[in-house]
């Protein structure tokens, strides 16, 4: 392991994250639901930012998104995304 990185899990490979895969098994060794965290986590995010903002940001699909703010009961209902400048 590579102590000397700015990752919070670093990687094998100097500078490179670990990979998520090999963090799961020791996460779930401690008990922790990765599946649940991770939507949990994505609900907290949809509730401060616009959906689609957080979709494109983290690879998801818009409709993904737009679930998750929905189950959430979040306010971005309205987030009309593009160039309000004009």
């Amino acid at each position: 392991m590579n102590l000397s990185t700015h990752w919070l899990f670093p990687g094998r490979r100097l500078g490179q994250p670990m990979n998520p895969a090999s963090l799961l098994g020791p996460l779930r060794d401690l008990g922790v639901p990765a599946q649940r965290t991770r939507t949990s986590a994505i609900r907290h995010l949809v509730l401060q930012a616009p959906a689609p903002v957080i979709a494109k940001a983290l690879g998801y699909h818009d409709k993904t998104a737009t679930r998750l703010i929905t189950e959430a009961d979040g306010t971005w209902s309205r987030y009309a995304p593009g160039d309000h400048t004009r």
